[in-house]
């Protein structure tokens, strides 16, 4: 199974106050707009979303069908596929993706300490 690229998505209480401590250990600003409330960080392969006010906790992000650079992957398993192969494992959704589409999607399952996923495919 694959998963394309892997983040972390932090919510965070202030987002130029995380900004800046992320930027002390080297990351940059590589998406996402502060007026909008959310920015991507990268350190060399390394992606962290810092999103103020979307959501509680923090989540753990896939994007099937994109690097760590966001380029397009020629193989990649989409997002349904990998929804259909999970579900076949007894895994539980939160939200699941609509099978009868294709393109852009996305999923949320929980792992066992009640961790978010987001499976989230922009392609």
């Amino acid at each position: 199974m694959k998963l394309g690229a892997f983040s972390i998505s932090l919510a965070v209480k202030d987002l130029s106050t995380s900004k800046a401590f992320y930027e002390k250990l080297g990351f940059e600003v590589f998406g996402g707009a502060m007026d909008k409330n959310y920015i991507i960080m990268k350190n060399e392969s390394t992606l962290i979303g810092l999103f103020q006010g979307m959501f509680e906790n923090n989540i753990l992000t896939f994007n099937p069908g994109w690097d760590e650079n966001t380029h397009t992957l020629e193989h990649f398993d989409d997002v349904r596929d990998i929804q259909k192969d999970l579900n076949s494992k007894g895994i539980t959704f939160v939200q699941k993706a609509d099978e009868t589409t294709t393109g852009p999607a996305s999923f949320v399952i929980l792992d066992p300490d009640g961790n978010a996923i987001l499976v989230d495919q922009h392609v």
